[in-house]
Order: structure tokens, then C-alpha cells, then sequence
């Protein structure tokens, strides 16, 4: 196994360098002059000219290429001009929350996505699954910005039940962080709980389909028993592989939803960032961004050669 992990590691390498590559390369394509969206249109153009200086936009793009990827091996994700401050700071200030928000999404879409799921497996071919297939369908083709906006509507504006804006605050109490989590969480779980619940049914009528649970039934055993233990058990592997990837789908999709509903996460530190033509903050945190969707699929091969020693034996 940590033959295996050692060969991920050294895989991650030329896939992070052409992330890092391509970043660099659409950040210096966006339109209009990043020392004006940093000092403002009425700046004088001796400061402009010293801003550029100071972010090394002066030099050529292949020497500003350089000068960055030497900046990364030595731990210098560089300087964000915008927020005053260096980004692997901001970036680890603003992951507690992001993770926050994702982990809580997660929760949602496993407990919901998964009950649902092993209902429509057990009953295959009735109201319930034909129910079950729309709303999954209807779950992962809606756009996450259109129901933002919709439970904002709803919740907040016409029943003035849930706060729309910011993380709440801990002095007024757990409570009150947990109703600014609620709308922001479920947006994001929408698409992961469809997944979830899709993956669970098709690995549910698998396994119960199999020799094994029929002769578990003949042997008097309780169908709930079998359901829940046996049948889940062997469910279980491909969903792993699905949770890693909607982990880092999640987290990467938190962008739009933090945007909307102004939580203090990377995903509103990156829109700022883009908006003011901030090219160290956007590279960091899409590089970030990178690494954790690299790390979440070698943690799913660690877990399916944990869950399934057939893989483990045949890979070694």
C-alpha cells in the first residue's frame, strides 16, 4: 500500500504543474489592468506604473512564469494586493469554513441521498422508484445558483425564517451559526444527494439480487437484518468511490453557493479575487483547489483496497 501511495505522490506532480500552467496562462488573459482594479480608476499612473513593478507585471510572461513557479517550491504562494495579506495565510484562514460548510453539505446528501436510495432498491419497479428517478434527475440538472436563489426567496424574503447573509456569529450562540448553515448546506447537497442516492439504489438491487441474500432470506433471517446489514455492506464500495470524488466536487462547488449567500470561504475570497484581477489569490486558491481533488481520489484508492482485498492482491 504505501508502494501504491508513494506512486499517487509522484503522479500528483505534472498534473498540479499543468493546473499551475493553465491558471497562470487564463489569469493573464483576463480582461483590463489588475494595478487599476487594485488602486481604482482614479489612481495616478506614477502609482500604476510602481504597482506593476511591485506585482512584476512589468516583465515579460515567461520570466513572471518563472518567478512564480520558484515562489512555490520555496512555500510562496505570493501577495495578495486586495486583501493586504500573503495567500497561503488567507487561504488557510478561509478553509475552516469552506470545510465547514462542505462536511455539513456531505452529511446531508448521505443521510437523505442513502436512505432514499436503499428505499427505491427495495421497492424496484413501484410508485416509490419511478418518485425516486425524477427527483434524482430533477436534483442533478438543477442549477445551483437558480435554487440558491429560490430558497433565499422562499425561507428568507416571503417567510423571514432563516438568515440569507454571513456565518453567524458564536457569541450569540451555536444556534445561530447552525440557521446560517442551513440554506447555504442544503443548496450544496443537492447535487451530491442525487448522486449518492442513485449509486445506492444500483449497488442495493445488485446485492440484493445476489445467491447469498436469497439463501439469508431461506434461512429465516429478517429482511431488515438482511437489508441493512448484509446488503448495505456489500453496497457499500462503489459509493466510496463516488463520495471521494463529490467531496472534492463539493468543495470546488462551493464557490457559487458562498457567493450567493456571502459566507466567508474561499469560494467568496476567489470571487473577490477575480473580480479584482487579484492573480496570486486566484492561483493559490485554485491550485489549493487542485490538491485537494488529487488527495481525495488517492484516499479513495487507499479505501477501496481497504474495503476490496481482491484490488489489494492484485495490484501487488
Amino acid at each position: 500500500m504505501l508502494k501504491m501511495i508513494l506512486k499517487r505522490l509522484l503522479q500528483t506532480i505534472p498534473t498540479l504543474l499543468i493546473v499551475v500552467t493553465i491558471t497562470f496562462s487564463l489569469t493573464r488573459m483576463l480582461p483590463g489592468d489588475p494595478a487599476v482594479a487594485i488602486l481604482g480608476i482614479e489612481a495616478r499612473a506614477e502609482d500604476i506604473a510602481a504597482m506593476r513593478v511591485r506585482m512584476n507585471l512589468d516583465k515579460s510572461i515567461p520570466k513572471q512564469y518563472g518567478l512564480y513557479l520558484s515562489g512555490l517550491f520555496s512555500g510562496d504562494f505570493g501577495y495578495s494586493y486586495s486583501y493586504r495579506n500573503d495567500v497561503l495565510e488567507l487561504i488557510i484562514s478561509r478553509i475552516p469554513n469552506t470545510l465547514s460548510l462542505t462536511l455539513v453539505a456531505l452529511v446531508f446528501a448521505l443521510l437523505i441521498g442513502g436512505a432514499v436510495g436503499v428505499g427505491a432498491a427495495v421497492k424496484q419497479n413501484t410508485w416509490f422508484d419511478y418518485l425516486f428517478m425524477v427527483l434524482t434527475l430533477i436534483g442533478v440538472s438543477m442549477p445551483i445558483f437558480w435554487l440558491a436563489l429560490m430558497l433565499v426567496l422562499q425561507f428568507s424574503v416571503k417567510m423571514n425564517l432563516l438568515p440569507v447573509m454571513g456565518m453567524g456569529n458564536i457569541k450569540d450562540g451555536l444556534g445561530d451559526i447552525i440557521r446560517h448553515m442551513i440554506l447555504p448546506s442544503f443548496c450544496l447537497s443537492t447535487i451530491p444527494m442525487a448522486t449518492f442516492a442513485r449509486t445506492i439504489r444500483s449497488s442495493m438491487i445488485e446485492a440484493l439480487s445476489s445467491d447469498y441474500i436469497r439463501c439469508l432470506g431461506a434461512r429465516g433471517i429478517k429482511r431488515v437484518r438482511i437489508i441493512c446489514i448484509h446488503g448495505l455492506k456489500n453496497a457499500l464500495p462503489p459509493l466510496v468511490t463516488v463520495l471521494g470524488l463529490q467531496i472534492a466536487n463539493t468543495f470546488t462547488g462551493a464557490i457559487i453557493t458562498e457567493g450567493i449567500f456571502s459566507w466567508p470561504g474561499m469560494g467568496t475570497m476567489i470571487n473577490t479575487a477575480i473580480n479584482n484581477r487579484d492573480y496570486s489569490l486566484i492561483q493559490g486558491t485554485v491550485l489549493f483547489s487542485a490538491v485537494m481533488f488529487v488527495f481525495c481520489n488517492m484516499m479513495v484508492d487507499v479505501a477501496y483496497m481497504l474495503l476490496n482485498p481482491k484490488i489489494k492482491a492484485g495490484r501487488g
